[in-house]
């Protein structure tokens, strides 16, 4: 009887860990499919250098985010984030839509290093719009989206 009582408490909570990571119940503006239109960065001279790339990023109801982007330079130099110019990953990812930042955990990245990492971004939605940002503003880059779906 008491392994019975043991195991439903342990389902029990599991369900409660399995809740959506989006809140109670609310839906994230975040949530659908949205393709790369942009990605630009900074310079020190204030200017900004649009870089060719195309992608898209998936963020899951159940909580999955998905990240996949590509260099058009044949030639691109790995980066901390890409392989011979392609960049992918996915992971469990947490919204805070007060904060408007998201964290996702990396569970799989084509770059292995990644793996395990918290990667924490700042995102604005205007309508079926989405800028991405990194949360440390010594990094100059963002990335502009358009909902798909």
């Amino acid at each position: 009887m008491i392994n019975l009582k043991r195991a439903s408490i342990a389902f029990v909570l599991a369900l409660v860990a399995a809740i959506p990571a989006f809140g109670q119940g609310a839906r994230s503006s975040l949530i659908g499919v949205w393709r790369m239109t942009s990605l630009q960065v900074a310079n020190s001279d204030g200017s900004v250098t649009e870089i060719p790339y195309s992608g898209q990023v998936v963020f899951s109801q159940e909580g999955i985010l998905s990240v996949q982007a590509m260099d058009h330079d044949p030639h691109a130099e790995p980066t901390a984030y890409t392989r011979d110019g392609y960049e992918a990953y996915y992971g469990p990812v947490r919204i805070d839509e007060k904060g408007k930042t998201f964290t996702i955990t990396v569970e799989s990245s084509l770059v292995r290093n990644l793996i395990g990492q918290k990667l924490t971004r700042v995102f604005k939605v205007t309508g079926d719009q989405l800028m991405i940002m990194p949360v440390d503003t010594k990094e100059t880059w963002r990335v502009s989206y358009e909902r798909v779906r």
